[in-house]
């Protein structure tokens, strides 16, 4: 597969043989040779574009019939590679007519950057194969079998605690929110020593894992619910991240922390107007058990604190709010850091996958602490209003490091039509702007 002037940007044209012996051709257009940066796009312009094509090449030549494509890496490998194998990824582990998927290979097999672009987007995949799995096959208890599956091989020392743990060390917050399910919740606790066994501190990750969140006592609407299997799409992306992480050797510690339960209304659950202790002695009032991954990123974000990380990181599909501010362009982001907040944005206009800073002010802090009966509310004074920032400012009560933050994933969770590379469906977002981070982080001259 190789490039053409001719061609429209992202178009494909499919050529054929004389003779089935003659190899089939798919030409793509790249665009202009200097593309245009224009800077309100926040988006590495060229790169984006090497995605775009590739990815419409691999389709044009996968709907040929063709069993082995071999691209060009048009100048980018790692653009090329991950144009290539996110737009390759199908999800159909439960049918039982497949369709064929063609193995993808590089015309330079030394091509390095093409290989690290390859473990970009397996990366991402992992965490779009875990959004889409059923929720009733993955419960919290066979997602830690995933996690085990995924990254024991690769030297990731994969803890799975239970009930019993989380109540002993005062995670009421977190367990609040499963004692309406059947499912027994679990508590993960990743270890990557990628700096091998020095004193260096950890980069703390922690992922949102609802399996399933009907809403509990507060119950969502019907409509959509089965996309709800994808509210534990924070703790996917923890998963292929670390995955990517560890397969890339990248020189760094990492702590990933990831609480698992369901959200359903069973007759034990919470109750709208119940008051729990979180594990930092907070009292926190429930007044709609929907928003529920607050309560267990509590106890998570509590527990990455005692670590002393030199960072935190927390993904989650946290607010409905976030995807109604952002849509599908860009993961919200609320940090303490600009330095940190600065680093992430580097990394988004470089994989295409963009984040966009939102205010985490003491305005939003006083909606959830000063009112109600305990310490702090689960949504704000307001109700709706600026639900994404009141979210995100519950969840600052529970952390104490000058370098973390939240990336709301609500509005990326799925992708309809929006980025032409992923196809329909759960998008794994934004893992790869994530993998970058940690690789920038573990540069011997990283700001943190």
């Amino acid at each position: 597969m190789g490039s053409g002037g001719t061609l429209k940007p992202g178009k494909c044209r499919v050529v054929f043989g004389a003779s089935e012996d003659d190899p089939i051709i798919g030409v793509v257009g790249l665009g202009p040779k200097q593309a245009k940066q224009d800077p309100l796009e926040e988006r590495d312009a060229a790169k984006e574009a090497v995605r775009v094509a590739v990815a419409a090449g691999v389709r044009g030549l996968t709907d040929a019939g063709v069993d082995s494509v071999v691209v060009d890496g048009c100048g980018d490998g790692e653009a090329a590679a991950e144009g290539a194998h996110l737009s390759s990824f199908t999800y159909q582990d439960l049918k039982a007519k497949k369709k064929p998927i063609p193995t993808i290979t590089c015309f330079d097999h030394s091509d390095e950057a093409w290989s690290r672009g390859m473990v970009l987007a397996e990366g991402q995949n992992i965490a779009r194969r875990l959004m889409e799995t059923p929720a009733n096959i993955l419960t919290p208890t066979n997602f830690a079998q995933e996690a085990v599956n995924y990254l024991e091989g690769l030297k990731v020392e994969v803890l799975t605690r239970g009930y019993e743990w989380a109540a002993e060390r005062g995670m009421n917050a977190f367990l609040s929110v499963t004692r309406g399910s059947v499912e027994p919740p679990v508590f993960l606790e990743l270890t990557y020593k990628g700096a091998g066994f020095s004193q260096q501190q950890p980069l703390a990750i922690v992922g949102k894992g609802v399996t399933f969140d009907s809403g509990g006592i507060s119950l969502k609407p019907a409509g959509n619910m089965d996309k709800m299997r994808a509210d534990m799409g924070g703790a996917a992306c923890t998963i292929g991240a670390i995955y990517a992480a560890a397969k890339l050797n990248l020189p760094i510690n990492i702590k990933g922390l990831i609480p698992l339960c369901e959200n359903m209304p069973g007759n034990g659950a919470t109750k709208p107007g119940d008051v729990v202790t979180a594990s930092n002695g907070k009292t926190i009032q429930v007044d709609n058990t929907d928003a529920e991954g607050r309560l267990i990123l509590a106890d998570a974000l509590h527990y990455a604190s005692q670590h002393k990380p030199r960072a935190i990181i927390d993904l989650a599909t946290l607010t409905g709010a976030m995807a109604v501010s952002l849509g599908s362009g860009a993961t919200g982001v609320f940090s303490n850091s600009s330095v940190l907040w600065q680093t992430l944005q580097h990394m988004g206009t470089i994989t295409g996958d963009r984040v966009w800073r939102m205010p985490l002010w003491k305005h939003y802090s006083a909606q959830v602490n000063e009112f109600g009966l305990a310490d702090i509310n689960n949504i704000g004074k307001y109700s709706r209003d600026g639900g994404s920032c009141t979210a995100a400012a519950f969840l600052r009560e529970f952390v104490s490091c000058d370098h973390w933050a939240h990336l709301d994933i609500a509005g990326v969770m799925e992708n309809k039509d929006e980025v032409s590379y992923l196809g329909k469906g759960m998008s794994g977002r934004p893992t790869r702007t994530l993998v970058k981070l940690i690789h920038h982080l573990a540069q011997p001259d990283a700001p943190l």
